[in-house]
């Protein structure tokens, strides 16, 4: 029995397929058979894809399908990039479609980096609720830029990712804002720090710990930075007078000097440094807690222990005593 037009259109791109795919870097041929071929494709660890090719009856009049599975990127992206590629085969009705769909999809994986992170991205952009927060993301740089505002302050946040991610962690970078400086040190330091602790184990690590688990990086980093920096300290008050701590007008000094300066406590929150002095030099001298969160306070500007504090309020009050009843005396 003769082969029909497409049998024989199918024998030659399989054979095309055998010549052609083992030469392709990175690709590595499974199975070319008359029902599918499958390949693995290979950028890094963590870009790595198995792609399966459908032919269908009265191919290629009829595109292919594409099936597309990878232990590491996320379902939503290989679903829409599947999508991707029956657009491209739709295009080629008629002619062969294999080796273009598995250039397609390693070109896909080359040109976008960012891949690796796209359901941590997808969650990090829910924390992006304003009305003139901006994300973009920048493939060729790999990199993500956020543009975030929370009343009168403002932050611009750019976040690297490495090729090697999750393996290595993501480097975060405050290029713009109008808090004080003090705080955006603070917020970038500690934002390090959290990429850090994603993929190294601690330094010391204590005998009752479990076992480090490495995990990604930039979910954290960027809800640490959004959500707990940005969105909140313009909202926060004062835990001792009740009042916003940062000024209204960003462009005011007085977060940094004078009056409403601003002090960080290791429990996160901020004070004012006069309510704070107020408050550390007043009795009792012990138990000195932060009323949001209950955690005792301490700053390296309050190092005196309880004892000297104590004696110091008993010397100033004597004092103050002392001048009342001179001012009584001469009245």
């Amino acid at each position: 029995m003769a082969a029909t037009s497409d049998e024989t259109f199918l024998r030659e791109e399989l054979k095309q397929i055998k010549s052609e795919v083992p030469g392709i870097e990175g690709v590595k041929l499974i199975a070319a058979v008359t029902n599918l071929v499958r390949v693995e494709i290979f950028i890094t660890q963590q870009k790595s894809v198995a792609v399966v090719c459908l032919f269908q009856p009265a191919y290629p009049t009829v595109p292919l399908v594409t099936e597309i599975k990878s232990k590491t990127l996320a379902d939503k992206l290989l679903d829409r990039l599947a999508k991707l590629c029956d657009d491209e085969c739709k295009k080629l009705q008629g002619k062969q479609q294999v080796v273009h769909v598995i250039q397609f999809v390693k070109t896909f994986l080359e040109e976008n980096p960012l891949c690796v992170c796209s359901e941590e991205i997808a969650t990090v952009k829910k924390l992006c609720d304003g009305e003139r927060d901006e994300v973009k993301l920048k493939q060729k740089q790999s990199q993500v830029i956020f543009k975030l505002c929370q009343e009168q302050y403002f932050m611009n946040l750019k976040i690297f990712v490495p090729d090697e991610y999750p393996l290595k962690q993501v480097i975060p970078e405050i290029t713009e804002h109008n808090f004080p400086e003090f705080l955006k040190v603070n917020f970038q330091a500690q934002a390090i720090e959290i990429a850090r602790q994603c993929v190294h184990p601690p330094l010391k690590k204590k005998p009752k710990d479990p076992p480090f688990v490495l995990k990604p990086s930039f979910e954290p980093v960027c809800s640490f930075v959004i959500r707990d920096c940005l969105k909140k300290y313009p909202l926060e008050s004062c835990p001792l007078c009740g009042d916003k701590v940062l000024p209204a007008d960003p462009a005011m000094a007085t977060a940094v000097k004078g009056k409403s300066r601003v002090e960080r406590m290791y429990c996160g929150h901020l004070f004012h440094y006069i309510c704070l002095c107020k408050y550390m030099k007043t009795p009792p001298f012990t138990g000195k807690i932060c009323s949001k969160c209950k955690v005792p306070i301490y700053h390296e500007k309050f190092k005196v222990s309880a004892e000297v504090l104590e004696q110091r309020w008993v010397h100033k009050e004597a004092k103050q005593r002392e001048l009342e009843e001179v001012q009584e005396f001469l009245q």
